[in-house]
């Protein structure tokens, strides 16, 4: 019964670190308000478009490509 326990946590740690691993980052605008935000989902929405690059790996990388984003600079 223990090793079932140790097995499953061991599972349920390599899962979630698979799954944080694979994080992804958006620059999304606003259309309506012109501002750009980051987010860690794809937008669905036809009110925000993805600029910049298109995928970060991390919110850092994120964060220091919008500063270089033109429409996210403009204003």
């Amino acid at each position: 019964m223990k090793k079932l326990i140790v097995c499953g946590a061991l599972a349920a740690f390599a899962l979630g670190t698979q799954a944080a691993s694979a994080a992804e980052f958006y620059i999304v605008r606003d259309a309506t308000t012109k501002k750009c935000t980051i987010v860690d989902t794809k937008p669905t929405t036809t009110t925000t478009t993805v600029v910049g690059d298109g995928i970060y790996k991390t919110k850092t990388e994120a964060e220091s490509a919008v500063k270089t984003v033109k429409v996210c600079t403009e204003q």
